[in-house]
């Protein structure tokens, strides 16, 4: 979905700001993040065993990351000895951050985190069949190359958002039994004219 004047696709996550930009920019942390993504909540013991470190670290990252909004409580697992975490989604400006040199280092880190995730999973995918005969053949790795105008290329993000959000609100509203978590990448942009592209 867009909006007329910007048009300007419809984020659902709340941007981060600097600060909250530069304490996710740890390693440690973008991993305990992308662990609750990647497997669902998990409390600091379970993520320490995991990731290999202590629980300790694990605690503290953890309360670092929700003090900046990246994890909360798990409200489906309360009370307890031990708290359950989840992941919040979010959006990251990284172009204007990557611009402003006050935060370039740190979206330099979480921008190369993201692709280096992105293509770890992706390969693993494609190099590992499933071994589960429903999910063998369920999955697509697309691209397509075509001119397009900047108008053009707007309604067709908002279109696929909009599929997206559709179906992820449908499936997050239900629970039904055999579901895996899924992957999905989304990405269009425009690429460099042929002349730049040096």
């Amino acid at each position: 979905m867009t909006d007329g004047k910007s048009r300007t696709p419809v984020r659902h996550e709340p941007a981060i700001g600097p600060e909250a930009l530069k304490a996710f920019a740890h390693p440690l942390r973008m991993a305990l993040y992308d662990a609750l993504v990647e497997y669902g909540s998990a409390t600091a013991t379970m993520l320490a065993r995991r990731l290999g470190e202590s629980t300790g670290q694990t605690s503290y990252h953890l309360r670092q990351l929700e003090r900046h909004g990246f994890v909360e409580d798990d409200p489906d697992r309360p009370g307890g000895r031990e708290r359950w975490w989840r992941s919040i989604g979010f959006s990251l400006e990284g172009r204007s951050m990557m611009e402003d040199p006050s935060t370039a280092a740190a979206t330099g880190i979480v921008l190369q985190r993201v692709i280096d995730e992105r293509t770890s999973v992706l390969a693993h995918w494609m190099t590992h069949p499933d071994t589960e005969p429903e999910w063998a053949d369920v999955g697509v790795n697309q691209r397509a190359t075509v001119g397009m105008t900047a108008d053009e290329l707007h309604a067709l993000i908002a279109e696929l958002e909009e599929v997206v959000d559709r179906h992820v609100t449908a499936a997050r509203s239900t629970d039904v039994p055999g579901r895996r978590r899924v992957r999905l990448y989304l990405d269009a942009f425009p690429l460099p004219r042929a002349d730049d592209a040096g």
